[in-house]
């Protein structure tokens, strides 16, 4: 097995992410850390969430940063307020042991930017952000990225399905010719591809992840036959029989997520609601409860699980099965990360057992019914 050293990473950075457990670098990891140690270089990385992204271009960028020289050169541009917290609290613990500090600023809607602008005026060497409030601090002048040496996209698919293509256009005209851009992503929609051919050089490094396996190959897929009026029922039921396990419930709407974690609730089951209409604080009480476990189950649309990462999932189970392909392989890859195995089980009533068969023919990936 290969080491972090051995890739070019410096001793410090080894220590601390041997204190993280992380000792063994994953696949894209292993493909991407030498060659932007090595090279400026731009880099298109096509991975799935759970395959260890942040210290593969974190670790790299950090190497990169220029500790004396107290401007901002490195941003990397994140979907979510909770994956831009995650990222900013990994680049600090790499930096646990390191000489001098790398000072790394978060920045994201939901929270009052006077005191984000204050943070700023601080010396800061990389800042991660949400694209929205990012614009927002670039245009009232309270940011300046032109020193900045390294972008990265992260998640930059969730990013576009979200509706942040305007926001990004907008910040990748900036400081084109001085950067190298990075992008990761789990999908290469037509947007993305503009965005490589717009904002990227054509020699851009391009890495791809276990190709074949859109899905995780350590997620088991099963469908459940049921009908519209049974489908509480059965989820009590499939609940009931997994009471030391943890988990997501996919629902399509905010209205039938709030109905089903009532029921659920009144049954005596220890859930909460993720969806769009919260305020940021209700969103972080419920998301620390789930994390400290004195939740069991999550229920979620798809657009407010974004950039949730919490490990030991067991199992994912979609109420309804989601319009779009690219959502159930976003929804499924809530479990199994980390290299642990998960269950993604839907829910399908009369009608609905040809989604299966697309699904299983699109992703490449097979279902087995669970009779419960």
């Amino acid at each position: 097995m290969t080491t972090f050293l051995e890739l070019g990473i410096n001793k410090s950075y080894s220590k601390a992410l041997k204190e993280l457990n992380i000792v063994n670098p994953t696949e894209i990891q292993e493909a991407a850390i030498p060659k932007l140690l090595k090279s400026k270089t731009d880099l298109i990385g096509l991975a799935q969430t759970g395959t260890g992204k942040t210290a593969a271009f974190g670790l790299p960028l950090l190497h990169a940063i220029n500790k004396d020289l107290p401007e901002i050169q490195g941003l990397i541009i994140a979907p979510t307020r909770e994956l831009v917290q995650q990222i900013k609290k990994q680049l600090f613990k790499f930096t646990k042991y390191l000489e001098g500090n790398i000072f790394v600023e978060g920045v994201y809607g939901g929270e009052k930017i006077d005191r984000q602008i204050k943070a700023l005026t601080r010396t800061t060497h990389i800042v991660v952000a949400t694209p929205g409030r990012l614009l927002d601090l670039i245009e009232r002048n309270a940011v300046d990225i032109s020193s900045v040496k390294i972008l990265v996209l992260d998640e930059a698919d969730e990013m576009l399905s979200m509706g942040f293509k305007e926001d990004l256009n907008k910040i990748l005209k900036y400081n084109t010719t001085k950067r190298n851009t990075w992008l990761f992503s789990a999908t290469m929609p037509e947007e993305i591809k503009q965005i490589v051919k717009t904002y990227m050089s054509p020699d851009a490094l391009k890495i791809e992840v276990n190709k074949n396996a859109l899905v995780n190959e350590n997620i088991s897929h099963h469908y459940v036959h049921t009908n519209i009026k049974e489908k509480v029922n059965m989820i009590t039921r499939i609940l009931d029989g997994r009471q030391a396990e943890r988990g997501i419930i996919f629902c399509r709407t905010k209205a039938g997520t709030k109905t089903l974690a009532k029921q659920l609730q009144e049954e005596g089951f220890a859930v909460g609601a993720l969806e769009g209409d919260m305020q940021q604080k209700e969103r972080d009480k419920v998301m620390r409860a789930f994390k400290n476990e004195s939740l069991q189950v999550l229920i979620s649309t798809d657009v407010s699980a974004r950039g949730i990462d919490v490990s030991n999932l067991a199992f994912v189970l979609h109420h309804q099965l989601p319009d779009h392909l690219d959502y159930y392989t976003h929804r499924s890859g809530r479990t199994a990360r980390a290299g642990k195995t998960g269950q993604s089980i839907a829910l399908i009533i009369p009608g609905e057992m040809q989604k299966i068969i697309t699904i299983q023919k699109e992703l490449g990936i097979t279902f087995k019914e669970l009779s419960i």
